[in-house]
């Protein structure tokens, strides 16, 4: 045989693989397997040899012997995406449940790689498929296992249950805080904070209307006084902001601004003023709170972006908002309601839309993460004090 007589080069290996992919093309397996036999025994550290070799035993439909040369390929490279195609497809032909971890990790390889062979971007759309269908009949068999006693609790009572659900049938991502500044650990994660941990929106609600009349009055006015909320200096990055740089698309009105109330603009708005002034808002001198008319004009989008710090919760009322607004915190989506305030934690990755073709309108304020003790803020507090003298100090 020729492969006898190749004796024992280094490239005896590449060879007979190039002989054994000769044979495959020749639609010989049987021959094309044994000569990739010999050799992964010359080099069992070459995953190509291994999964050359799972081809040609699935031509000859030995199904045992296939699998054990692809789990030898990927052993050797984990990411080899022939060989984790080829066992997810086995696994499925065989009913192994195995299958959906298999195609799970060939999604996970591809992600959102635009450049996807024909070939290949088949595989990925049976694979969704496949993954889907699964968690179409789980997600039936939890609802049929679950609805005794869910239906006994109340939908606020079991919202944290509802969002795990959802997470394991795939219906939503996990995010987590990711401030561009200081991370407070340990505090519990969450999208939107519960109306019992902010119990005074109630009192904000309440004075809706008041502050719309304000609101009004500052756009008879002239929006002069309304600048753009994005304004990055030149020569820094604007990265995501381009689009909204200095541009009036979304500007804002400032009441309160790094701290300072702004007497100027609260006079403006004395029945504002006076509800802001007797909420519990964040207090970091310098930095916080922020509290300010938000205006995002119509068609103009916020892309998602994340904020500076954990320690603090922003809070939004909205005022005037026409059909087609949106905000999405998160895995989590709400359509804005006039009067119907709410809290949510702004380092996790947000963003806003308004696609409709009139301005929206909200009151935004800052106030600290409901979860953190007073003790805790009067230590943050003095933590960021001693931090901006540092930063004030000359090198």
């Amino acid at each position: 045989m020729l492969e006898g007589a190749l004796g024992r080069s280094p490239g005896q290996p590449k060879l007979l693989n190039a002989i054994g992919l000769n044979r495959l093309a020749a639609r010989d397996p049987s021959a094309a397997a044994a000569t990739f036999r010999q050799a992964v025994a010359l080099d069992p550290a070459a995953a190509p040899l291994w999964l050359n070799l799972a081809t040609a035993q699935r031509l000859l439909g030995d199904a045992e012997g296939q699998l054990e040369s692809l789990e030898r390929s990927l052993v050797i490279d984990p990411y080899l995406l022939p060989a984790l195609v080829q066992k997810a497809q086995l696994l499925e032909q065989s009913g192994d449940r195995r299958a959906l971890a298999t195609y799970g990790a060939v999604l996970n390889i591809v992600g959102d790689n635009t450049q996807i062979p024909p070939g290949l971007a088949d595989v990925l759309r049976h694979a969704r498929r496949y993954i889907a269908a699964d968690q179409a009949r789980l997600a039936q068999s939890l609802s049929i296992s679950l609805r005794d006693l869910r239906g006994q609790v109340a939908d606020a009572a079991a919202s944290r249950f509802d969002h795990c659900v959802d997470v394991v049938l795939g219906r939503r991502r996990v995010f987590y805080p990711q401030p561009t500044g200081l991370l407070y650990p340990g505090l519990p994660v969450a999208e939107f904070f519960a109306r019992d941990m902010v119990p005074w929106l109630d009192r904000l609600e309440a004075a809706t209307a008041m502050i719309i009349d304000e609101f009004r009055a500052l756009i008879d006015q002239g929006a002069a006084d309304f600048v753009p909320y994005v304004d990055i200096a030149p020569g820094i990055p604007t990265n995501q902001w381009e689009d909204l740089n200095r541009s009036p698309e979304w500007s804002a009105f400032f009441l309160w601004k790094d701290g300072e109330r702004q007497a100027g603009a609260c006079a403006r708005c004395p029945a504002t003023a006076a509800v802001l002034d007797a909420l519990p808002m964040l207090d970091l001198p310098g930095r916080g709170p922020a509290a300010f008319f938000s205006i995002l004009r119509a068609g103009a989008h916020i892309p998602p972006h994340t904020g500076v710090s954990n320690v603090r919760a922003v809070v939004h009322l909205p005022l005037i908002v026409p059909p087609d607004c949106g905000f999405r915190v998160g895995a989590s989506t709400v359509q804005w309601r006039p009067g119907k305030a709410f809290a949510f934690d702004d380092t996790i990755d947000h963003e806003a839309w308004n696609r409709s073709d009139r301005d929206r309108a909200i009151l935004i304020l800052d106030i600290w993460n409901p979860y953190l003790s007073d003790t805790e803020r009067a230590l943050i507090a003095a933590l960021t004090a001693a931090l901006d003298a540092h930063a004030m100090r000359a090198v």
